[in-house]
């Protein structure tokens, strides 16, 4: 590792389309000597394929730069992505999920691909090497806070209030990202000075 980095670069080979990445297998389960139908999904072979390649790529990577992953799972993540397709008539709305699922199996860039906020920055048509360019950062938002200052300028006054100290389902709630009535302008209408401030005033 040569240090820790906010910004991981990626190259990925064009996947298979949602389309094409889960299939359903039918088959019949008995119960009373009478057949029930039931089904379920399966990965293709060509998207465990592509997990195999693209997985073993990531963690290449994510050692190489020194990508850092978070251990907040509501730290977001912008994964901007730039396709060189082989053909015209590929959408790239379906690549996403067969590149965000690997990114997430890979265990080294987050903890759940709910974090990636996912874009696309340019298609174009490259029919002897085609793939997808891929660059991941940190979002500066955290929450509903614009950074981490903001963030933690308004945690610094929470600590004198009375809900604080109960685990403030507020506070929790707002660092989720969670619009609330409670909270306008960053002021919260529930904020109690503890006693044991109020008391020294």
């Amino acid at each position: 590792m040569i240090g820790i980095s906010n910004v991981l670069k990626l190259v990925s080979p064009i996947g298979v389309s949602v389309n094409h990445y889960l299939k359903i297998r039918n088959f019949l389960i008995y119960k009373d000597g009478k057949p029930i139908p039931q089904s379920t999904l399966y990965e293709t072979k060509e998207a465990k394929d592509y997990k195999k390649k693209f997985i073993k790529h990531i963690k290449e990577q994510v050692k190489l730069q020194g990508w850092k992953k978070s251990d907040n799972r509501f730290q977001k993540h912008f994964v901007d992505c730039v396709f060189y397709f082989p053909r015209i008539d590929i959408d790239s709305n379906n690549m996403y999920k067969l590149l965000l699922d690997s990114l997430t199996e890979s265990e080294c860039i987050w903890i759940d691909d709910t974090q990636s906020c996912e874009r696309t920055q340019g298609i174009f048509y490259d029919s002897v090497n085609p793939r997808i360019e891929i660059t991941i950062t940190y979002t500066d938002y955290i929450g509903i806070f614009k950074d981490i200052s903001q963030l933690e300028q308004f945690e610094s006054n929470c600590i004198y209030c009375a809900r604080y100290n109960r685990n403030c389902s507020i506070l929790k709630k707002a660092k989720e990202g969670r619009i609330q009535e409670e909270i306008n302008d960053l002021v919260c209408s529930k904020f109690k000075i503890k006693k044991a401030e109020s008391q020294k005033c």
